[in-house]
């Protein structure tokens, strides 16, 4: 199955009544880059041998973990991911690692496959993101965390659903959003948790029905996500794949997503202005240059990275190639927006020079939310091969980050994280019928004025070769996020390459999927 989304949420992401940095201190091994530690947050604990025999059955290739979304209310830090990858899509459960107040919990959410406890409907689950609805719960607020339940007692519908917290830690048996029967994909959730707002406490999920061509559609919960509104569809009956909602402090939706025309994927974004009773059409933020990275990695759709500072301005980053003659990589490329139908130009983030052969994919933005406007705090966090045109056998996977102090009019220098076995060797990462995969999409979020990313990394496998596909369940694919968390540095770097390439043509069906 194919599904792809890159994933940063709203607002209070960095909301925080504290200014309080999260060290994140658990007894994980970590590894240094100069002052950047990396601190393991959850890793596999299945051990059986693929379910299956046949790649194309429920063939789960233990230990991994991968695609994390995050998000951080107060002190509290929620990361979740999938765990135990499946070749042909989903995995065998959903994941989740919770600091509160700086001490990590791991664990499995309830009721979803077999794999789980108590056992579930779903043959595997996919594509997690999680939200907090600060007015559920009498005020106390409501975790939630949204994904995909595939192939319910055996059918071949997908379903989207959600599964909610009180604290962080103890999660309920899944909730439906939407069991139509079709094949739904790529959902996130999002909720208003600006007091003042009118739709205070709606929570939004975003979602595309396969089955459809990839029609957007888009769902409500007015009760901390115990019931969900009727999917309904974008005033231009859009189609896309990995929206990612975003809620202004007046209650405004915007929904940048990534769409498709005959020739090339699309950044378009369409918005709610009445606490998602409708939703208006789709309007064109940038047509793209795509490249896929070398290698087979699944990174087959430039999923947008979405994030909105404290005034409501919408920052999203994807991945572009079209500051690149000959499109030989992919740089990482911003646009913001205070309305979500007016974009600015596509502005390449300078994190190394045009011409350098680095190739930058699968972005994962945050914005602290206590800023705004040009002092902004941004941190990007990404994947990169430092030589773009390489082979399966040659690419050398990285993992790296870049910090903007005012709103991304200039940035720092690329910094690589220093991994547990240095650059990943492709063979090591799970494979799937979309290639060998960390995740269509990674995450960061403030707690304070502190970032914390999460993203998956792979090291050879423990035993059975060097080859995760034949080696499972001796692969070593755990989640890892950066103790004490990223500091926003005095930027250096301009960035000044700027183009315009919206345009008026209609978006067009697709048959793509990402799980």
């Amino acid at each position: 199955m194919k599904s792809l989304i890159s994933r940063f949420r709203w607002p209070m992401r960095g909301f925080i009544a504290m200014t309080l940095a999260l060290v994140f201190a658990l007894s994980s091994t970590i590894f240094a880059f100069a002052s950047v530690t990396l601190q393991q947050i959850s890793a596999d604990p299945f051990t059986n041998s693929p379910t299956s025999s046949n790649p194309n059955g429920l063939y789960d290739q233990h230990k991994t973990e991968d695609e994390p979304d995050t998000f951080a209310f107060g002190s509290t830090f929620v990361s979740t991911f999938q765990v135990g990858r499946v070749f042909n899509g989903g995995a065998s459960d959903i994941g989740f690692a919770t600091s509160i107040n700086g001490s990590f919990t791991e664990g499995l959410l309830p009721g979803t496959t077999s794999f789980s406890t108590p056992t579930g409907i779903y043959a595997r689950v996919s594509d997690a993101s999680v939200a907090f609805d600060a007015a559920a719960n009498g005020g106390k607020g409501v975790w939630i965390i949204s994904f995909l339940g595939l192939f319910p007692n055996g059918s071949s519908s997908v379903d989207v659903l959600v599964s909610r917290s009180t604290d962080g830690l103890t999660w309920s048996n899944p909730i439906v959003v939407n069991n139509d029967g079709h094949f739904n994909d790529k959902n996130w959730t999002v909720c208003d948790n600006t007091a003042t707002s009118p739709f205070f406490g709606h929570c939004y999920t975003e979602f595309d029905d396969n089955t459809l061509g990839d029609r957007v559609e888009m769902s409500t919960s007015s009760n901390g996500g115990v019931n969900w509104s009727p999917a309904q569809m974008t005033g231009n009956k859009a189609f896309g794949i990995g929206g990612q909602p975003l809620v202004q402090p007046d209650g405004t939706v915007i929904v940048p997503i990534n769409g498709f025309t005959r020739f090339n994927f699309t950044i378009n974004a369409f918005v709610s202005k009445n606490g998602g009773a409708s939703w208006g059409p789709t309007h064109r933020i940038a047509v793209v240059a795509f490249r896929r990275p070398n290698g087979n990695l699944r990174a087959t759709i430039p999923l947008p990275s979405a994030e909105m500072d404290a005034s409501g301005k919408v920052y999203v980053v994807w991945s572009d190639c079209v500051f690149e003659p000959g499109c030989p990589a992919s740089d990482l490329v911003l646009s913001t927006s205070t309305n979500g139908n007016v974009w600015s130009k596509t502005t390449r983030i300078p994190l190394d020079p045009v011409g350098s052969g680095v190739d930058h994919f699968i972005p994962g933005l945050a914005v602290d939310r206590s800023t705004s406007g040009g002092s902004a705090h941004l941190v990007v966090t990404f994947y990169f091969y430092p030589v773009a045109n390489c082979t399966a056998a040659t690419c050398q996977l990285e993992v790296g980050y870049s910090t903007s102090a005012d709103g991304g009019a200039t940035w720092t220098s690329k910094t690589p994280f220093t991994l547990p076995h240095g650059p990943m060797i492709l063979s090591w990462l799970p494979n799937t019928n979309q290639g060998r995969m960390v995740g269509d999409y990674i995450s960061t979020s403030f707690v304070g004025s502190t970032a914390f990313p999460a993203f998956a990394v792979a090291s050879p496998p423990t035993s059975g070769g060097s080859d995760c596909f034949t080696a499972a369940p001796n692969c070593d694919q755990p989640t890892f996020t950066v103790a004490g968390g990223l500091s926003v540095g005095a930027s250096a770097k301009a960035a000044t390459d700027q183009t315009t390439t919206s345009s008026s043509n209609p978006d067009t069906s697709s048959s793509l999927t990402d799980q």
